[in-house]
């Protein structure tokens, strides 16, 4: 036997019906889907979620409260985190991202003001708690808030 000569097996290819094709095709006229309906028309179907005329889940479910579609999302970085730039004195967005304190930037970096800070930093940030900047400037540092 060479690879020339092999088959498939009996019956395990068939032909793709090829529908809307005439009387002679046996699937001519009405294309295989019967006479008029839902079912017989273009894009049929009501979809996943249809409940057959029930109320949908969706709009049986209790809804709480407001989310707000154009809200922020910061990613915070604590004072006691800043222990990192104790050496250079100094901390950019692009240096908070490459030490790894932040993964993924979202819409800006938030300073807070958990823990303390016992150096001189000059920082900055999209944004900071009013409490942040005071410890930064207390030890002698500076916040530089971006817009």
């Amino acid at each position: 036997m060479r690879l020339e000569d092999l088959q498939p097996h009996e019956g395990a290819k068939k032909d793709r019906k090829r529908i809307g094709r005439g009387p002679g095709s046996g699937l001519g006229r009405t294309a295989g889907k019967g006479t008029k309906g839902q079912r017989a028309r273009a894009g049929s179907g009501k979809g996943h979620f249809f409940e057959g005329g029930q109320l949908p889940l969706t709009r049986r479910i209790p809804k709480r409260g407001f989310k707000n579609p154009f809200r922020k999302e910061y990613a915070l970085v604590k004072l006691s985190d800043l222990e990192v730039f104790r050496e250079t004195g100094s901390a950019s967005i692009e240096e908070i991202l490459e030490s790894g304190l932040v993964t993924k930037l979202r819409d800006g970096v938030k300073l807070l003001s958990n823990g303390e800070i016992g150096f001189p930093i000059k920082i900055q940030v999209h944004k900071a708690s009013k409490k942040a900047v005071e410890k930064v400037q207390a030890a002698g540092g500076e916040v530089e808030v971006l817009a």
